[in-house]
């Protein structure tokens, strides 16, 4: 199992695929994903995070840095 910690809140979000899953063969799902922000900026987010971003308006770096 992989995992890497969001961006927003820190904690561990385990990543699906890649090497660590080739001798496991977990069958549960990514716990996050990285998002590439209009204002060019990347985060990897858990989706608990992600669903606090704003919805009315593309967000950004900053509303990250607010969660």
């Amino acid at each position: 199992m992989t995992s890497q910690p969001c961006d927003a809140c820190g904690k561990g979000v385990r990543i699906a695929g890649g090497i660590g899953d080739l001798w496991n063969f977990p069958t549960s799902s990514s716990g996050g994903m990285t998002l590439e922000l209009v204002d060019g900026s990347e985060h990897f987010l858990c989706f608990e995070c992600m669903e606090q971003l704003p919805g009315d308006r593309e967000p950004t770096a900053e509303d990250v840095a607010d969660l």
